[in-house]
């Protein structure tokens, strides 16, 4: 079967050579049990090609079954790709098979595979290599005969590089490498699909046929398409059903296209969230107060000192809870480093007055000057180990003391270092 002929089977349009490259590519290693790795953008059609590898190989009368391996919680994606025996977890009322053992003989399609656990990716791996491997909960070995093809919308390589991909299922994955061309690589392919679906939901929605004016083609064919052919699948669907005038120009066409962003699908965009996020100047303001209150509490103890001069050593022990965390303050979370204790006796002084002599009482010298960071990663690192050590180590209420989400929290210590 050709590429052409492929085409037909499984509804591809287009003509663009890349996109003939990686059909050829797909009718090539179909019929061999090699691992396949497809790559490209979301909504380029990577799926249609899992199909194609499936039903053009010797497995194609077995069972395929695609699997989001983004939208399984990490909790359970073991139990979901392996299965589980009864009483391994909670809620784990019964056995239950795997898609590994579901699948046996056939093929199954991780699709956003990038996503597994590391974990998980280490039991994959021994599934590539022996194909061997353990339901949760159970010591008992299983053998399942299934080819994997795996998909990704990321760079994998670089994934690899920071530790959140293990190399060595990179390589046994990446066997053979197969890129799919996002739409704005396929130009001369983007009026063929537009009219294609028109004509699609024309029929279904029985309206008449959309046209466009050749401002409104040349507009379409340089827009950029981060979301690709499920994006253009989609705008063809609203001219369809939205869309009066019939013949569609640039302007008309305009208001169908959403702003172009400087980013491509599908990394997901962080929005800023006032309530949730935990700002440098926030922190910048709760340093501030928090020196506010300790200067204030200073003032009182100098007070305190300077009208009962007699008495510092009962001021200072009715004190403590202060005078340690002037000391911490001073040396945060290390007050073995301070080398001279505080000063609290009286130095008495000789007069030559005939009353008695006064004892003269010197300032108390709480630490050596100590030059202070004013690296507001140094302050908030300093904020975020008192609240933990406050609260025992417990993030929720450290989070609730700073003011910030749990999920925010843990952010910043993985940030930081801490």
């Amino acid at each position: 079967m050709n590429v052409q002929e492929i085409k037909q089977r499984f509804g591809i349009i287009g003509n663009s050579p890349l996109l003939n490259r990686a059909i050829d590519i797909a009718r090539q290693v179909a019929p061999t049990d090699i691992s396949v790795l497809i790559t490209g953008e979301s909504g380029s059609g990577k799926e249609a090609f899992s199909h194609i590898i499936h039903n053009m190989s010797h497995r194609k009368h077995g069972p395929f079954i695609a699997v989001n391996c983004g939208a399984i919680p990490e909790g359970t994606v073991d139990s979901e790709l392996f299965g589980h025996v009864k009483g391994s977890f909670t809620n784990a009322l019964d056995d239950r098979k795997g898609y590994f053992e579901v699948v046996n003989g056939g093929t199954i399609f991780l699709d956003e595979v990038a996503e597994l656990p590391l974990g998980t990716q280490a039991r994959l791996l021994r599934i590539l290599e022996t194909g061997e491997y353990l339901r949760v909960g159970s010591s008992k070995v299983q053998k399942t005969d299934v080819r994997i093809v795996a998909a990704t919308n990321v760079d994998v390589y670089e994934a690899v590089q920071k530790g959140k991909f293990r190399e060595d299922l990179y390589y046994r994955l990446n066997t053979v490498p197969l890129r799919i061309p996002s739409l704005r690589e396929r130009k001369e392919d983007i009026y063929l699909l537009f009219r294609k679906f028109v004509a699609d939901f024309s029929e279904k929605y029985r309206s008449p046929s959309v046209q466009l004016t050749e401002d409104a083609r040349q507009m379409l064919e340089s827009y950029s398409w981060p979301g690709n052919v499920r994006q253009l699948r989609n705008l063809a669907e609203q001219i369809a059903v939205l869309e009066k005038n019939r013949e569609v120009d640039a302007v008309t066409l305009r208001h169908y296209l959403p702003t172009e962003q400087s980013t491509t699908l599908p990394m997901l965009r962080k929005e800023a969230n006032p309530s949730n996020d935990f700002s440098e100047r926030d922190i910048l303001y709760k340093v501030l107060f928090d020196m506010r209150k300790d200067i204030t509490d200073l003032k009182k103890l100098v007070v305190e000192i300077i009208q009962h001069p007699d008495g510092i050593s009962h001021i200072v022990q009715s004190n403590p809870q202060l005078i340690t965390k002037l000391y911490s303050d001073v040396q945060p979370f290390e007050p073995e480093h301070i080398s001279q204790p505080i000063n609290i006796e009286p130095t008495p002084v000789a007069h030559t007055h005939t009353h008695t002599p006064q004892p003269q009482y010197h300032p108390i010298n709480l630490a050596e000057e100590v030059e202070e960071s004013l690296s507001l990663n140094d302050q908030e690192a300093d904020l975020i180990k008192k609240a933990l050590k406050k609260h025992k180590g417990k993030r929720k209420y450290a989070a609730s003391e700073l003011g910030i989400s749990e999920r925010t929290l843990y952010r910043k210590i993985k940030e930081l270092n801490l």
